[in-house]
Order: structure tokens, then C-alpha cells, then sequence
């Protein structure tokens, strides 16, 4: 049970001030500063601003509390497919199935407290045989979990009237009756000709006695959750911070879905100019909230704002299934490959995509043509493509740009002095088809400096000695 009205509005970035939200000219909620200088819930807005006079006053947004609150519930499916919501605040699960998975009660409660912080939100929870007793348990603001379903009624009789959140709650007050122990006692003929037979059902909900069904969320299909900064910003680290929010609600998105995503897109909203866009291109499949903002923080440090940001949004549209590798019984540090993928992620938010690349080969022998960037080449570039299996001689890795013409002394070619031809030739004939056909003889060569050289020489009448490639 977070407390929405303030949250939806103070989760970005924190904020220096008092903050509290107002409704209808009277404070609906106060953070722990406002509630320092004597603001309290129910005060006028105009002694609250007289009492301090630096408050940020938000008006509330219902629709906002409505989105954080599907956010949580999509958020917290990672848990329990069984997730429903009770408007205006609260979050239900139905863990029973989840707890050997998550090794018990505690554990899960432990999981969502540290999510619900990773995202910016305070929480009260609340564990109990039924949904409705659950529920007036985080209403009356203990955290309790009961497992036990003797301990129940019991536990259930301490709680105040206003859990209730009935239109009853005074009449019940004037005839005695100041807790839910008040009411259980009062005989049930005469509490259901006086209130109604609605009471005795929700008390009945409660306790077991009735079934209480619930409609259960549906996981969307994309990802798509904003923050509304407090403040205008403009340094990167702050709006990583509030970023960071929306990638921890993203990264138990995914766990839900048992999925992970290649590309992200972060919004930055202006007051007057176009929306700053960030783009994130992965390499491997991931959901790892803190990789993300490893590659977020390297973008936002190279990315120059026209304004400062008023909002941020962050989108994925392409969710893909996760794949987990099995792991060893015994770990081997030997044979343990580096995280490639994840190194050629980081370098890219550095360099930038253009800067790093790979390369794949195609179906040609002319060595200038054998292999593409990775970026450039189409079918065979895509992930799990089947890479061509052809046999070419020994080449170097390094290949010139152009073909640097060599001179020639008696019939040797010359770099730097005479080459000495160790290997060759290797004749390669191609591109008949398409214009650009070439045909010339390979020799690995060595220069006077001990260097190693991919050199050829033209087929065609004059004969002419090209340096194409070095080894070392």
C-alpha cells in the first residue's frame, strides 16, 4: 500500500522542500518535512502556506495515482500471476503458490520492500489468509504477516472502524462500537436490520466464512512508464537517478514476462523544445536494471540538453524470451569466457554505435569483399543466423583500405626495401558477374624491418605489385 497521492509526484527526484498534495483547498497527504513544521492532512491549503510559506503544492492527480498503481501491479506479477487491485491504493497478491518458489512469507515481503523502494515508492505491507483481511491490515498501517488463519479473527478484532471505509463508520461509533472486536460481538440479526447485509458480508470476507473473488490484472505487451520531475533538471546524474526508478519497475516488468529486450527509449521532455530521445542498443538479451543505467549514465554524460527536462519516459516496445545458460557444478575461472556482449555494449554507449562493430563474412573470395560489418551486412547479420563456413588460405587480419601500389627492382617488389617472397601465389580470379573482377597472385612476403606482408601482383599484362594486407 504505497502512499500514492505524494509518490506519483516525488519519486523522480527529492526534493529540498516540503511537499504535500491538496485536494479540494485541503491537504490530502504531507511528506515527513511538512509534517516537521505542523502541516497535517485536512488543513486548509491557506494556513499550510501561511505555516510555510517555501511548500510544494501539487494538486492531486487521480489519473496518475491510477497509472503508478498499474505499474506496481505489473511490476509485482514477477512474484504471483495473481495480482488484482483495490482502487484508490491498494496492491493484492495471492502468494500461496509462490511460496516455495521464494522460500517462504518473509522472503517474498523482503523482494517487494526492496523493489517498491528501488522505485520510489514507501509501502505498507500486509499478509493474511484472505484478501479483505490483508487489506484493512495495511489500511490500519501495520505491517503484520499472518499465516496462521486461527490467528485471524483474533488479530482482526484490534483493528479500528476506519479500515471499514464505510459510509457507516459514524453510526457504528455512536452506538459503542470502536474496533472490528466491537462489531463481531454485536449480535448479526441486528447489525444486518440496522447497516445492512453488506457489512456482515465484508466482515464474513474477511474471516474466510464467504468467498471474496477478485478480477485479476493482464500483463501488457510493451513497456511504458513516465515520471513527472519535481524540478526542472539538467545535470546527468539526476535525471539518472529519476531514470533509474523507471528502470527498476522495468527490470520486474521483464522477470513477469520471463523476458528481456536489445533496445530501450528514454524521453526527456522540455518545456518548449523537441523531446530529447535515447536510444539503447543491446547486444545479447538482458533485464538487469543495473545494466541499464551502466549504459544510461555513459549516454546522459555525452547527451546535450536544449532545456532543462521536465519529465522523463521510458518505452520498450520489443520484448524478447530470455534465454539461461546452465551453469557448472564446479566453476572453472580457466575456461570462463569474458562477457563479451556486455563489454561491446558499454564501448557503444562510449564511442558510440558506428564505433564498434563486428564483422561476418560473405559468399566472395575477393578479400576487399569476404566480410562486412556486422551493422551493414542483412541476412546473415540477424542473431542466430548460420555464419558461411569458406576456406580461404592464410590472410591477414589487417586489410589496407586501398591497395598500395609497390615499386618494382629487378622484377622484386620493394617496401621499405627488396621483399623477400616466403609463401605463394595464390591465385584468385573473381567478379566476373558484376563489373569488378579481378584477378591477381597472393605472396606472404617479408620486408627488411622483419614485417609480414599480403602482397599481389596483377595478372594483367603489365604486371603491376600491390601491398594489400600486414601480418605483423
Amino acid at each position: 500500500m504505497p502512499q500514492l497521492p505524494l509518490e506519483a509526484f516525488q519519486r523522480g527526484l527529492p526534493s529540498p522542500e516540503p511537499c504535500a498534495v491538496a485536494e479540494r483547498q485541503h491537504l490530502l497527504v504531507c511528506d515527513a518535512k511538512a509534517s516537521a513544521r505542523g502541516l497535517r492532512a485536512g488543513m486548509p491549503v491557506t494556513a499550510a502556506l501561511a505555516l510555510a510559506p517555501g511548500l510544494c503544492l501539487r494538486e492531486r492527480d487521480a489519473a496518475a495515482e491510477t497509472e503508478a498503481l498499474l505499474g506496481i501491479a505489473a511490476w509485482a506479477m514477477q512474484c504471483t500471476p495473481n495480482v488484482a487491485l483495490a482502487f484508490p491504493d491498494l496492491v493484492l497478491l495471492e502468494v500461496s503458490g509462490s511460496l516455495k518458489l521464494f522460500g517462504g512469507l518473509g522472503e517474498i515481503a523482503a523482494r517487494l520492500r526492496q523493489g517498491l523502494a528501488a522505485m520510489g515508492y514507501s509501502e505498507r505491507l500486509a499478509a493474511a489468509p484472505t484478501a479483505r483481511a490483508a487489506s484493512w491490515f495495511a489500511r490500519s498501517g501495520r505491517d503484520c504477516l499472518i499465516a496462521d488463519a486461527a490467528l485471524l479473527k483474533g488479530e482482526l478484532g484490534a483493528l479500528p472502524l476506519s479500515v471499514l471505509q464505510c459510509a457507516e463508520e459514524e453510526a457504528l461509533s455512536a452506538i459503542g462500537a470502536g474496533s472490528i472486536g466491537d462489531l463481531l460481538a454485536l449480535p448479526r440479526a441486528g447489525l444486518a436490520r440496522r447497516f445492512g447485509q453488506s457489512l456482515l458480508d465484508a466482515l464474513d470476507q474477511a474471516l474466510g466464512r464467504l468467498p471474496d473473488p477478485r478480477g485479476f490484472c493482464v500483463l501488457p505487451e510493451r513497456f511504458c512508464a513516465a515520471i513527472e520531475l519535481p524540478a526542472e533538471a539538467t545535470q546527468a546524474e539526476a535525471l539518472l537517478f529519476a531514470a533509474k526508478r523507471l528502470l527498476a519497475q522495468l527490470e520486474g516488468f521483464l522477470a513477469a514476462r520471463a523476458a528481456g529486450t536489445r533496445r530501450l527509449r528514454l524521453n526527456l521532455s522540455h518545456r518548449a523544445a523537441p523531446a530529447t530521445r535515447i536510444e539503447l542498443g543491446l547486444v545479447s538479451v538482458c533485464r538487469e536494471a543495473a545494466h541499464f543505467a551502466l549504459l544510461l549514465r555513459e549516454q546522459l554524460q555525452q547527451t546535450a540538453l536544449p532545456e532543462a527536462v521536465r519529465s522523463i519516459a521510458l518505452e520498450v516496445q520489443a520484448i524478447e524470451p530470455l534465454e539461461h545458460s546452465n551453469q557448472n557444478l564446479f566453476s572453472d575461472e580457466l575456461r570462463e569466457e569474458g562477457n563479451w556482449p556486455r563489454l561491446v555494449e558499454r564501448l557503444r554507449s562510449r564511442l558510440g554505435a558506428a564505433a564498434v562493430h563486428g564483422i561476418v563474412l560473405c559468399a566472395d573470395h575477393r578479400p576487399e569483399r569476404a566480410c562486412v560489418h556486422l551493422d551493414r551486412a542483412s541476412a546473415q547479420a540477424e542473431p542466430g543466423a548460420k555464419q558461411l563456413d569458406l576456406e580461404f588460405n592464410l590472410r591477414p587480419f589487417w586489410l589496407l583500405a586501398r591497395p598500395q601500389a609497390l615499386e618494382e627492382m629487378d622484377s622484386v617488389p620493394c617496401h621499405r626495401g627488396p621483399l623477400k617472397l616466403l609463401a605463394g601465389p595464390e591465385r584468385i580470379e573473381s567478379g566476373w558477374w558484376d563489373g569488378a573482377d579481378v584477378a591477381r597472385d597472393y605472396f606472404i612476403a617479408r620486408a627488411a624491418d622483419e614485417a609480414l606482408l599480403w602482397v599481389y601482383r596483377e595478372r594483367s599484362p603489365a604486371g603491376a605489385w600491390y601491398l594489400h594486407g600486414i601480418f605483423s
